[in-house]
């Protein structure tokens, strides 16, 4: 089988290099708008060769699509367009505007919407690692508007990649993910700029930094250029948490005023019950 990788960065080169070591794939060629991408990916081995779009698209068995969520929104209309038994998945960490963009689409059922719950704070084809995917969730999106064999194939290609599968809406995938994930990378963000503007000396925070500061704040390496598609198109619910969040902080922060150490107690108590959802 022949895949074909739109857009060959750390999720897109980390699929590349799984689906090859799985078996799963034979061939996997890539499309991406920087010749330089394409170039390292190459040399990297993640890709055979790289094409236009159009001549991948016409290969190819299974199109993945890995870009900045915002793209998505007429790229996939327009490789719609160009496919016959294809079948064509997205990774986006976004759902509702991305399914609007297909869904009176005539060839929608060639469609899986998909997000492999995975990453790391890096970005680029030098960032793609094997095994990312590794025991992590991937969510299918929608899949009643899919065709039956379109998802079958969607669901043993993350089955190779040894992930666990679920299934949502739009409409949930997008207020979970704005909990679990996209708050987390506002959070970092803002700490990094907090330790930023409080402390002038870098070679005192790199003397400091320990394992604790860097786990909290490595999300604040993230590329905007993905991230800022990823608010766009997620920003209600992103401000409905992020208040709540304001809120939980505010609170921390009455406590410290009212030298309330009891209450903090008991609201760090409680804020470890976490580990019953992560281990």
């Amino acid at each position: 089988m022949q895949v074909a990788i739109i857009g060959v960065g750390l999720i897109g080169g980390s699929l590349a290099i799984g689906l090859k070591e799985s078996g799963f794939a034979s061939r996997v060629v890539g499309v991406d708008n920087s010749s330089e991408n394409l170039d390292k990916a190459v040399r990297r081995r993640l890709i055979e060769v790289g094409l236009t779009l159009e001549e991948a698209v016409e290969s190819s068995d299974l199109i993945i699509v890995s870009t900045p969520v915002d793209t998505l929104i007429t790229l996939l209309p327009a490789i719609l367009n160009r496919v016959g038994q294809q079948v064509v998945i997205e990774v986006g960490s976004t759902k509702e505007r991305v399914l609007d963009a297909v869904r009176q689409h005539p060839n929608r059922g060639r469609f899986v919407s998909t997000h492999p719950m995975a990453g790391t704070e890096y970005s680029g084809p030098e960032a793609a690692i094997p095994h990312l995917f590794d025991e992590k969730y991937t969510v299918l999106c929608e899949t009643e508007h899919s065709d039956t064999d379109a998802v079958a194939l969607v669901e043993r290609m993350y089955e190779a990649l040894r992930m666990k599968l679920v299934y949502f809406n739009g409409k949930e995938h997008d207020v979970h993910t704005a909990y679990v994930s996209h708050i987390s990378h506002i959070s970092s963000f803002a700490l990094a700029l907090t330790v930023l503007a409080k402390e002038r000396n870098e070679a005192r925070i790199f003397e400091l930094a320990s394992t604790g500061f860097s786990s909290t704040v490595r999300l604040a390496k993230s590329s905007p250029d993905t991230w800022i598609p990823i608010f766009r198109q997620n920003r209600d619910n992103v401000l409905d948490v992020l208040d709540e969040h304001i809120n939980q902080l505010s609170l921390f922060r009455t406590l410290l005023i009212k030298k309330d150490f009891e209450t903090f107690y008991q609201r760090i108590a409680e804020a470890n019950s976490i580990k019953k959802i992560i281990q």
